[in-house]
């Protein structure tokens, strides 16, 4: 059994204020429109498998069973959630982090697992571009 220990210290999560056990920071902070159903299912398994820390530690094998994805998708799911800063990954260890914006800054080197490809980049922000002049 792998030794459990924080990524990051600075942004342990906390059950949030407000009655929900999910962060509604998820919503507020629109990152429930920037992430694909598998990054959200993925984030919804971490939550709540995760000790008081944030921490948990299901292999890949497990997670792409119980949330029945690919070891690509999981790959991806797994990068856009901690892109945008909701994770934090060092194989095998997960950590939720806190969506305090405070924290946040606290803990920068936790918001990738690796740098992400030019061209994922440039396909992320295309669809992006197009998403906004279709809305505006």
């Amino acid at each position: 059994m792998p030794i459990k220990r924080l990524l990051c210290p600075q942004r342990l999560r906390r059950i949030p204020r407000q009655f929900s056990w999910i962060d509604q920071s998820l919503v507020r902070e629109h990152y429930i429109e920037r992430l694909s159903c598998e990054a959200l299912a993925l984030y919804l398994l971490l939550v709540t498998v995760a000790d008081a820390q944030g921490l948990s530690y299901y292999s890949d094998r497990t997670v792409c069973r119980l949330l029945s994805l690919s070891s690509q998708v999981l790959e991806q799911a797994r990068s856009a959630l901690s892109r945008v800063g909701l994770i934090a990954y060092q194989a095998p260890l997960y950590q939720v982090l806190s969506l305090d914006s405070l924290a946040a800054a606290a803990c920068p080197s936790a918001r990738r697992t690796a740098p992400e490809p030019i061209g994922a980049a440039l396909t992320r922000w295309q669809r992006s571009a197009r998403d906004r002049s279709e809305r505006g």
